[in-house]
């Protein structure tokens, strides 16, 4: 005798559902990765950025009037302000990601990328810059033919582009899989269908309750 098929109960598993459920593992998982590691970069990225944009870049000398040499210095800021500026701005556009949804998201990401390519340009084009040292030769001696000698340059410039690099990658991988990303408060949005506005309870014993349930137009027996 052929088994009878049994119909299927909705407490039995559907293989479509543990199929889907299998195929969404995997993707949560990598977009909790991607989240995660966006974040990472994107932070460390600016801190970086900032923290050598304030170091010592550029070191020469300037002839003093009695003779000798008078030391000069020109930190990151002084040689160019772009790199600190874009790393701000890349630390408000991480945060923004996860503000928006949709095409919005889409443009915030690309500038977090842009903010890190350029953070990187500007710091490799200050990395040989001499303008700041001739600035500060010209105030040093008060004289505005002055320009630095034995200059040298450190390698701050390059550590800050190195972390705008890491700004530019949390951009692209941002730009890659920000649309599975979660949105910030996104659980606590309501869908604009009026919530069930749940009746007070009456309490028989007490007249007050009777007499308010009357006013709402209701049966304060309940029907019996």
């Amino acid at each position: 005798m052929s088994a009878v098929p049994q119909p299927r109960t909705d407490a039995d598993p559907d293989p479509a559902d543990d199929a889907a459920a299998a195929a969404a593992g995997p993707a949560a998982r990598g977009g909790r990765r991607s989240v995660a590691a966006a974040l990472l970069l994107g932070a460390l990225g600016a801190t970086v950025v900032l923290l050598a944009s304030g170091r010592t870049w550029a070191r020469g000398t300037a002839a003093a009037a009695g003779g000798g040499a008078l030391p000069l210095s020109a930190d990151g800021r002084a040689v160019t302000g772009v790199p600190a500026a874009l790393a701000i701005v890349a630390l408000a556009a991480l945060v923004a990601v996860f503000a928006v949804r949709g095409r919005g998201r889409l443009l915030v990401s690309a500038l977090l990328a842009l903010s890190g390519l350029g953070a990187v340009l500007a710091a490799l084009a200050g990395a040989g810059d001499r303008a700041a040292l001739d600035d500060a030769a010209a105030r040093t001696t008060a004289d505005t033919a002055a320009r630095a000698a034995a200059l040298t340059h450190t390698a701050w410039p390059y550590v800050t582009a190195a972390g705008a690099l890491l700004i530019l990658l949390a951009g692209l991988l941002a730009l890659r899989f920000g649309r599975s990303w979660p949105a910030m408060g996104g659980r606590y949005e309501r869908d604009g269908t009026p919530r069930p506005r749940k009746a007070p309870v009456v309490d028989p014993d007490r007249p007050e309750d009777l007499w308010k349930a009357l006013d709402r137009g209701e049966d304060p027996t309940g029907g019996r």
